[in-house]
This record gives C-alpha cells, sequence and structure tokens, in this order.
C-alpha cells in the first residue's frame, strides 16, 4: 500500500513529506482529523445495520495462532480472535478456511447487495461452535454442510452453532445468505481511509487493508488464514465487473443484468479482495512468458493517465530476474472514479486513484504482488515485511533505470528522514504506525543494510530462498530473519536485529 498520511508529530511529517516529495511516495498533504465516527450500540439488534463499524485495534496477550484443545476429540468451540498483537479479535480460531464462493446481486443505485458466501473449511479442533467476522449487513439464514444450522450475532462476531459436533481434520461447508447495504469501517491502525465496500461517483469499489473485508462478506478475516477465491457478481447493465484472478465466465440475463464470474485459485489474505463495478475501457497487453495484463480505465482517463501503466511488462521482468516468476494467472490495475490518498495493492489487480500515480508507486503495487500478497505477513505488526520490501525493490528499479547515483541519493535521503524524525523501527510497537514512515523508509533502510553487508549477489539468493519458502503462505519477522542466517550467516542476521527492533537508528549501511 501507499498513503499520503503518516501519524506522528506534525515537525516529524514535514520532514517526512519534504523528503518524500524528492524520493520515493509523492506528494504529503495532511488535513485536521474528521471526527471519530459513532460507535455502533452493543445494544442494537444484531439484525440490524450498526452504522459507521471501528475497529480499534490494541494491544493484547500474544496468544497462539490456532488453539487446538488438550483433548482434541472433545467439542468446544472455535476460539474468538486469532490471537493477532494489534488485532486480537480479528479472525477466528478453531478451523482454516480452504475457499470462499462469494454470490452477489447488486444495486448499484442504492448500493444494495444479496449475498450468499459459502465457505469450505477443514476444522483444526472438534468444534462445537465457530465464527465467522461479519458487520452490519443482515443475516437470512446459515447452513452448515446443507443442514440448517443456529447462529448469534455480537458485534462483527457471528457465532455458527452446528446440528452435530465437527470433528477435527474433517472438512465441512458453511452458507451465510444476507443482504443490506454496507456500511464502511472505520480503522484506528489506518486514520482517515474508510474501509471495505464503498461507493464511488461512478458505482462501487472494495479496499479493505486491514480489517474491512468483513463489512460485505462473512470470513475469517485475518492474514494467517489464505483461501482461494471465487466471485459471482450480477449487476444492472451496462456495468462491468473487475476481481481479483482470471475473469472465467461472463453471461447476460433477459432482464439486462449480467453476471460476473472471477477466479482467483492461488491463495488470497481476505484483505486482497477487490470487486469493482463501473464503466471501464480495458486495456490489455502481454507481460514475461505471455503474461495477461488487464487494465481497468474509467471511461474518462486521459491518455496521460493511462500511459503512467505503460512499463508494467518490464517491471515484471525486472521483479522476476530478482526473486521469481510472477505468482498469479493475470495483473493488471484498476483506477477509481474519484481521486484517492493511497494506492493498494489487491491480489492480481492493484487499485489507484483517478489520477493514476507515479513510477515509483506504480512498482511499489506491483512489487507487493511477491512480498505481501502472495508471500504474506502473519501478524499486522510484520506489516514492514510488506511495505519495506516494497520500497525497496522499487528503489531497486530506479537504481536500474536512473543509475546508481540516484539510488544512492534516495537511500541517503531515507536515511536523512529517520534520523531526524526519529521515528522508531520498521517493527513498530503502536498500531498508529502501522503504516507510518518507519515501516516504508526504515524497513527498505534494512534492506539496504542487508545488500551493504553480504553483497548483491548473495542479497539476491537470500531473497530469493526467503520468498521460495514463504510463498502462497505467511512469514513472521523471525522467519525472514532465520532465512538470512541460513543463506547469509550468522552475522548479518545479528547486524539487523537493531534496524529492525531497536528505537535508535544504526548507522548508514556503507
Amino acid at each position: 500500500m501507499k498513503t499520503d498520511y503518516w501519524p506522528g508529530p506534525a515537525r516529524a511529517r514535514r520532514a517526512l513529506c519534504g523528503a518524500l516529495l524528492g524520493a520515493t511516495l509523492g506528494a504529503c498533504a495532511w488535513l485536521p482529523a474528521p471526527p471519530s465516527p459513532p460507535t455502533p450500540d452493543p445494544r442494537a439488534s444484531p439484525t440490524l445495520p450498526y452504522g459507521v463499524a471501528t475497529v480499534t485495534p490494541r494491544p493484547g496477550p500474544t496468544r497462539a495462532i490456532v488453539a487446538t484443545p488438550a483433548n482434541a476429540h472433545e467439542a468446544q468451540p472455535g476460539a474468538v480472535g486469532l490471537g493477532d498483537v494489534f488485532y486480537p479479535d480479528l479472525g477466528n480460531g478453531g478451523y482454516d478456511a480452504l475457499d470462499y464462493t462469494i454470490d452477489l446481486s447488486v444495486d448499484v443505485a442504492s448500493n444494495a447487495l444479496a449475498g450468499t458466501t459459502t465457505m469450505v473449511a477443514r476444522a483444526t479442533q472438534t468444534l462445537s461452535a465457530f465464527n465467522l467476522d461479519f458487520f452490519g449487513l443482515d443475516v437470512l439464514d446459515v447452513t452448515l454442510n446443507g443442514q440448517p444450522a443456529r447462529y448469534n450475532r455480537a458485534g462483527q462476531e457471528l457465532t455458527v452453532m452446528p446440528p452435530a459436533k465437527i470433528t477435527a481434520d474433517s472438512r465441512f461447508t458453511s452458507t451465510v445468505r444476507y443482504r443490506g447495504t454496507p456500511t464502511v469501517i472505520s480503522d484506528s491502525g489506518i486514520p482517515r481511509i474508510p474501509l471495505g465496500w464503498q461507493r464511488q461517483i461512478t458505482g462501487t469499489f472494495v479496499a479493505s487493508e486491514p480489517s474491512g473485508a468483513m463489512n460485505w462478506y462473512p470470513l475469517n478475516n485475518h492474514p494467517r488464514d489464505k483461501a482461494t477465491y471465487t466471485f459471482r457478481i450480477t449487476v444492472p447493465g451496462p456495468y462491468q465487473v473487475a476481481a481479483n484472478g482470471v475473469l472465467a465466465d461472463r453471461f447476460d440475463a433477459a432482464n439486462g443484468a449480467s453476471t460476473w464470474i472471477w477466479r482467483m485459485a492461488q491463495p488470497m489474505a481476505s484483505y486482497l479482495a477487490t470487486v469493482h463495478i463501473g464503466l471501464y475501457d480495458v486495456e490489455t497487453s502481454s507481460g514475461p512468458r505471455g503474461l495477461p495484463i488487464r487494465n481497468y480505465f474509467p471511461m474518462t482517463t486521459p491518455a496521460f493517465t493511462r500511459r503512467q501503466f505503460d512499463k508494467t511488462a518490464e517491471m515484471m521482468a525486472f521483479m522476476e530476474e530478482k526473486v521469481a516468476p510472477y505468482p498469479f494467472d493475470e495483473y493488471g490495475v484498476v483506477l477509481l472514479t474519484n481521486d484517492s490518498t493511497w494506492a493498494l495493492e489487491t491480489q492480481s489487480l492493484s487499485i489507484f486513484g483517478a489520477r493514476g500515480a507515479g513510477e515509483d508507486t506504480v512498482f511499489h503495487e506491483l512489487a507487493h504482488q511477491w512480498f505481501g500478497n502472495s508471500l504474506t505477513p502473519a501478524q499486522w505488526q510484520d506489516t514492514w515485511l510488506n511495505e519495506g520490501f516494497a520500497t525497496y525493490y522499487s528503489a531497486l528499479w530506479q537504481e536500474r533505470t536512473r543509475g546508481k547515483a540516484y539510488f544512492e541519493s534516495v537511500m541517503r535521503s531515507h536515511y536523512s528522514t529517520m534520523a531526524g524524525a526519529r521515528l522508531g523501527p520498521p517493527y513498530v510497537r503502536e498500531v498508529d504506525q502501522l503504516f507510518g514512515g518507519a515501516v516504508y523508509l526504515r524497513g527498505a533502510l534494512t534492506l539496504h543494510a542487508l545488500r551493504a553487508l553480504v553483497g548483491e549477489a548473495n542479497f539476491d539468493r537470500a531473497m530469493r530462498e526467503y520468498y521460495q519458502r514463504y510463498q502462497g503462505g505467511v512469514a513472521s519477522t523471525e522467519d525472514f530473519l532465520a532465512t538470512v542466517t541460513e543463506v547469509a550467516g550468522a552475522a548479518p542476521a545479528a547486524a539487523l536485529r537493531p534496524w529492525i527492533f531497536d528505537v535508535e537508528i544504526p548507522p548508514f549501511p556503507n
């Protein structure tokens, strides 16, 4: 993700903005914070919309991601939450989601949905009940393996009570039917940016990082539990639908509506799922090895904005050279009809505002397809493994295209910003720094330190090994350091720890 809002003292924000104007992230602007959205009334009927959902990430106990009872054959409810340090109540324990089919009929004019989400999952313990994260929309009914199931709602938690226990290691299928109008999620981990399913000038879009996915489908809402997806989206004519993966089918109904079926066959974290409904001019081209590239431009997008994405195939080839083959079946971008202060790396279909973005941001979101999407952080506190990596590979692209002197000036500018603003380490301790400058810039400097320590060839070897070991899954900061130790040695890995964890920044790497 790229965002122009990083919390912190005004002096630090001004220093950071000044550096970024000349480096990688483009123009910055800080506006007065809007009033806090209303907190949902916990006494409200669980079948009524709650208004604006407010997710307040908070430090919590570090619990096991998957909790298994001592007696795996004794039926117990799955855990409420996966124990994330910043988001302890997001996600749910007791099962592993394998696949989602999301079937939506959308009234674009009113933004109302009629939906059915089917989840195929494997029980990781014997379950007497399990939870799904789901907020605001009205639940009509729930079935389990085709049989009616009782359910209960409290806040964002939808608790499903099966008619008989679900045995450990067995597969089961849950289906939830629902309807209503989504209400955006407000998450204090990323202030001022509404999340989830939301309207735009023409049509709708979905941008969920980190917690917004639960405002439009019921799920296990944590990056730790990735799954494959099928989207079946029905819209009135002449609207088009873009989503993750490959357009598998499209058919028209007699009433003028059309159904678009998209399939994401590789595992995907919930915050990366996206659906866009609008009127688009679809431009297609080819990347490395003939890989399809499809860009969804609103009809009014000018030519100079479209041309910002002309180097996508070259950028993909660079990432394939440095890391590994592109991990999905297609790639492309979709532009919003309104401008935005952010861009987001939704899997295989990155989102940009109506005016597009500079070359560094275009590359940044592409680099996330490897680091962030295919290889995903195990906890939100590991976000620097997304943002620092994408920032550094964008700088490496600039080294290739603009020369070593320019690259060195970018790295020194990052260092000057971090040293002057004193924003702390990329492994952040405060949730309001989840997308702060240290995650991006000091995260990139951490990789620059590794490259300086071991040389370019060993750096590339360590990064390839790290990616290949965890692609399609999740990894932690300690997983990354363990890989560096195995490939490059204990001393370089130890030298990285102050870069990742210490408040004071180490000397600039030479």
